[in-house]
């Protein structure tokens, strides 16, 4: 898991990080965008992090084009997730999700298989991998929505204990 902490993000702001910032917590990674039939689960995900945000949970937004299906420019990105959603969870850069150029994080968080055993490309938008403090990584298919009861349960069960 180490290895998966050091992997450089940069966030939409353009400041640079490492994935590792957040390595005390429960980190949901999406891979979002702002034109897709899936985009309304922009409304679950920022109830997660109202809910859970405080207690050692954070959702991490990826903006990618990979399915065409994002704007342009990140500063209008950004507006538009903070004024149309209310986004307050921490957004990054533009990626690549699938293929040659793909964001070295997704590289490895695309080994985990889902609950059907398949491992491999991002299918579509709002694909979800949840990373948990002791590194162990769940992948969830756009289909399901943000408040699955599943994920739910995973964040509950390793948010730390104070």
């Amino acid at each position: 898991m180490a290895e998966l902490n050091e992997i450089p993000v940069t966030l939409i702001d353009g400041r640079e990080t490492t994935f590792g910032e957040w390595a005390d917590k429960v980190r949901l990674v999406v891979n979002v965008a702002s034109r897709c039939g899936l985009t309304p689960q922009y409304g679950a995900l920022e109830e997660l992090q109202k809910t859970y945000g405080d207690r050692g949970f954070t959702v991490l937004g990826f903006p990618s084009n990979q399915f065409l299906q994002e704007f342009g420019g990140e500063d209008r990105i950004a507006e538009y997730c903070s004024m149309t959603w209310g986004v307050t969870f921490p957004m990054m850069s533009k990626v690549k999700v699938n293929g040659r150029g793909r964001h070295p994080l997704y590289a490895e968080l695309t080994r985990t298989p889902d609950a059907g055993g398949d491992a491999g490309r991002v299918k579509w938008n709002f694909e979800k991998f949840l990373v948990l403090p002791d590194g162990a990584v769940h992948r969830f298919r756009p289909s399901t929505v943000p408040d699955d009861p599943a994920i739910v349960a995973l964040i509950e069960e390793n948010l730390p204990r104070g």
